[in-house]
């Protein structure tokens, strides 16, 4: 089948989780206030680790930056499973079966967590519980699809090796999870919500945190005053607060959604291809069931036309489906740790009652509520079997990691200096193309410079406000992304992403 020439045929650039559920508009901090917990950050860990302290008697403040359940986890797949791909034997091989079995338990109870908020709540979020097959259609990959099912068997998880699948191709082998689980991430997050906001506890939205002052009583500082608390939880993806530096021990990584209408039934389950990685799952919409076809990773800023990542998308879908329409596309961004375990408890050992909760490996949904359930547990004083497995200051992870660990921070350093001894060429923003992105020279400075449809000129700083790395334009969302930790910028500077905070500075003077 022919593929559709430009990004306006694969209809809306937004996530469908957000078209299909209204808005909120909750009131910016005004003033300083005290709480027991200030959390940062409005997604997945952030929402649920304010309900179980709230319900728990402490009183809260989650505060996001933007709107609430707009960012990463309203452009997840929502798959709500243990099934990470290839994961349990490299567990095995890195932390021993010990190690593995504490990653599947968690993950597994997550979703039975998830479940039982649900149905307390009484919630119609779409939740429903769905095998998972991780495949592959080459047959050289069928003995590592079998360590892979025997791994996830010895941790403990209803997993078993087959040769067959219900999807309408055929394929080489795959490890069949059963018991697993999918959902509408808002509308599940949007009921929880409603129970936060008042009896001593807040939710802010348009409320930038900026640092945090570490003490007895900890001090948040936001764009708009202070917020004093016992403990803070940093839930805001890449973690806005880094002491121990975090973002070295781990890489950004943007992956690729389509939401695709089929000419015929998809089969109940949910899909992840191991080489190229691909997945698939379905949710009702008032169309009928909607098929998000999610996948084609590369590390954040490091490819400049990222309108090839959604054709490589719509190929793929193309081939393996009979695709009727293509109503959506959009983006998303998760951290990459170097030992694939998520980051997940106090910031740094000495910190009195700073946590963080990062480094999800794009398996958001059950290791954001992983991740809650163990804060929630050490603020409350509580014993949680997995908090030393998560730690953030865990031992150093075998060679192998290590090497790529390594790896990253030299591309980061490269990164650093190709952008500053990068020649663009010198011509006037107003010279641009309309629709046009890209790093110019104006009067000797390296200038980020797009032109809208219209004619419009934006002009800002190259160097990103992290840590002067030189940004990269993405064609298709049209943003300045950072290739070194990910930072994200708006066509117009506003910044979008952590680790930065500020908004690259604008260039006034544009006909230089």
């Amino acid at each position: 089948m022919k593929e559709s020439n430009d990004l306006e045929e694969m209809g809306e650039l937004k996530s469908f989780w957000v078209i299909d559920t209204p808005d909120t508009n909750f009131d910016m901090l005004k003033k300083g206030l005290s709480v027991d917990v200030a959390i940062l950050g409005a997604g997945i860990v952030g929402i649920t680790a304010a309900l179980f302290l709230k319900e728990a008697g402490l009183s809260v403040a989650l505060i996001e930056a933007e709107r609430v359940i707009k960012d990463v986890t309203a452009n997840t797949t929502a798959k709500v499973t243990a099934a990470h791909n290839i994961i349990y034997s490299n567990l095995e091989s890195h932390f021993g079966k010990d190690g593995a079995r504490i990653y599947g338990e968690a993950n597994q109870k997550s979703i039975d967590k998830i479940e039982s908020i649900v149905k307390e709540r009484n919630i119609d979020c779409d939740f429903r519980r769905l095998p998972c097959y991780i495949y592959s259609e080459n047959p050289d990959e069928r003995d590592m699809l079998k360590k892979e099912a025997k791994a996830a068997a010895d941790a403990g998880l209803n997993a078993t090796y087959t040769e067959t699948s219900p999807l309408p191709f055929e394929i080489a082998g795959a490890v069949q999870y059963e018991n697993q689980a999918e959902f509408h991430p808002r509308k599940y997050l949007l009921n929880l919500i409603q129970s936060i906001n008042g009896d001593n506890s807040y939710i802010f939205e348009n409320t930038r945190a900026l640092n945090i002052k570490e003490g007895d009583i900890n001090e948040v500082i936001t764009d708009k005053g202070p917020i004093k608390a016992k403990n803070v939880i940093v839930a805001t993806h890449f973690p806005i607060y880094d002491p121990s530096h975090l973002f070295a021990k781990m890489y950004p990584s943007m992956s690729y959604a389509i939401g695709v209408y089929l000419n015929e039934p998809f089969p109940k389950g949910m899909y992840v291809s191991t080489q190229p990685t691909i997945t698939y799952r379905s949710s009702p919409s008032d169309k009928g069931d909607i098929v998000i076809v999610s996948g084609a990773n590369h590390k954040v800023g490091h490819e400049p036309d990222t309108i090839a990542f959604y054709k490589k998308l719509e190929k793929h879908a193309r081939d393996h489906f009979n695709v009727k329409s293509i109503d959506y596309h959009w983006s998303t961004q998760d951290n990459i740790t170097m030992d694939n375990v998520p980051y997940i408890g106090k910031i740094e050992s000495k910190s009195k009652g700073v946590y963080v909760a990062t480094g999800f490996m794009k398996w958001g949904m059950t290791n954001g509520t992983v991740a809650a359930m163990i804060i929630s547990d050490l603020i409350l004083g509580n014993d949680n079997p997995w908090s030393s497995f998560f730690d953030p200051s865990r031992s150093k992870p075998k060679l192998e990691s290590a090497k790529e660990f390594i790896g990253t921070n030299i591309d980061v350093a490269k990164e650093l200096l190709s952008g500053r001894l990068s020649r663009p060429k010198s011509i006037k923003p107003s010279e641009l193309e309309n629709s046009e992105g890209r790093i110019i020279k104006v009067d000797g400075k390296k200038v980020a410079a797009y032109k809208d449809e219209d004619g419009k000129v934006y002009a800002v700083s190259s160097a990103c406000v992290h840590l002067g790395c030189q940004v990269v334009w993405n064609n298709a969302e049209k943003t300045w992304d950072c290739p070194c930790h990910g930072s994200r910028y708006r066509y117009d500077g506003k910044v979008i992403h952590a680790p930065a905070l500020g908004d690259l500075p604008e260039y006034k003077d544009l006909e230089k």
